[in-house]
């Protein structure tokens, strides 16, 4: 049996130990959006006007797609509130950063913030936790997604997600949300119609600049901006248990990553921390992961990204039960992470920095 804790009991000890800054909102990240912007707006005219030489274009694309990327990293810390508390402006900013995946943040904010935080890794709850043998049984579409397309059990196809994922996962609640009740109908029109104008922006943009623009300026881009972001989502949750109380400890995992990456990235692989303070900016997260290590060294699950994705890769993706993962096809069973095998503090003291007198100003 795997102990479980809400994340109220953390929050409340931990929290009198974090500066009263780090909860301030860091606006200095919105200085992300015109860096990003800028990138792909210059990006996407050298690619139309032919400016560049054709082997280059493709490297062009890869760049495009990391600021693809990075813009939904900024997305998701802004209309969390921990970039700017205005509403009207977290939307817009979320607005601009999210249409390079023609994303409404309102339905992120339903979705994600409101579904997924108070109820990660809960069965039939949480919109991102993989299938259950009973739900894997009972819909032909989850076989589809898990069996064939999905990451998991050793199979490359598997790339097909990673490219594709968070565009189509937001595809799929977007044509879920009504019948699940994630926002009301006039929200949901409105979501709609965010995403309608996404995808129109970029299908003008295909029509002005040409198919060739299109291709490299756009669609390559996105295909690399779905892997840089699947790449972390994956291992968010996907080695974790099923939890009915909701315990970050327990059904979320931290990755590490180079000090450069972890910039660019805007900390997001401080996933544990993330969910304890959601609203904090991750700016701030090594000082919560430094608090953690202090008080509960053997439920804190961390582990290098590429670790993380290889286990994910090598393992299936439907729970038979709680603490177990199951391949339909195989009867083969891999055991989920948890607080029972989680490595031992000293395991991770290398990986964190020291605890600063104050949080760290860098990006």
């Amino acid at each position: 049996m795997i102990t479980t804790h809400p994340a109220a009991k953390y929050v409340g000890e931990l929290k009198p130990a974090l500066p009263s800054r780090a909860f301030e909102p860091e606006r200095s990240r919105l200085l992300w959006l015109p860096a990003h912007g800028t990138v792909i707006a210059a990006g996407i005219t050298c690619i139309a006007q032919g400016w560049l030489p054709t082997l280059v274009v493709p490297l062009l694309s890869l760049v495009i797609g990391l600021s693809f990327a990075g813009l939904a990293f900024l997305a998701h810390e802004t209309l969390h509130g921990a970039v700017v508390r205005g509403r009207g402006l977290r939307f817009a900013v979320g607005l601009l950063a999210f249409l390079p995946f023609t994303l409404s943040p309102r339905l992120w904010v339903a979705w994600h913030n409101r579904m997924h935080h108070g109820n990660a890794n809960k069965p039939g709850v949480d919109p991102d936790v993989y299938p259950t043998l009973a739900e894997h049984r009972a819909s032909w579409l989850v076989r589809l997604s898990t069996d064939w397309l999905g990451v998991g059990r050793g199979r490359l196809r598997g790339l097909t997600s990673l490219c594709i994922g968070f565009t189509v996962h937001g595809l799929h609640v977007l044509l879920t949300a009504g019948r699940r009740g994630y926002l009301p109908p006039r929200e949901l029109a409105r979501a709609r119609l965010e995403t309608l104008l996404g995808l129109g922006a970029w299908l003008t943009l295909g029509w002005v600049a040409g198919p060739v623009a299109f291709v490299f300026g756009y669609v390559v881009p996105l295909l690399v901006g779905n892997a840089v972001v699947m790449g972390y989502i994956f291992t968010n949750h996907a080695l974790s248990p099923l939890t009915r109380v909701n315990d970050p400890l327990t059904n979320s995992l931290s990755v590490t990553v180079p000090g450069w990456v972890d910039f660019l990235t805007m900390r997001f692989g401080f996933h544990v921390e993330h969910h304890l303070f959601p609203w904090m900016s991750s700016r701030h997260a090594p000082v919560v992961r430094e608090l953690i290590l202090e008080r509960w060294p053997e439920r804190y699950q961390s582990m290098p990204l590429w670790r993380a994705l290889l286990a994910v890769h090598r393992s299936p993706r439907v729970y038979v039960d709680d603490g177990t993962l199951l391949d339909p096809e195989t009867g083969r069973r891999v055991p989920t992470l948890s607080a029972r095998v989680a490595p031992s503090r000293s395991t991770h003291r290398s990986t964190p920095p020291r605890r600063p007198q104050r949080p760290p100003r860098a990006a």
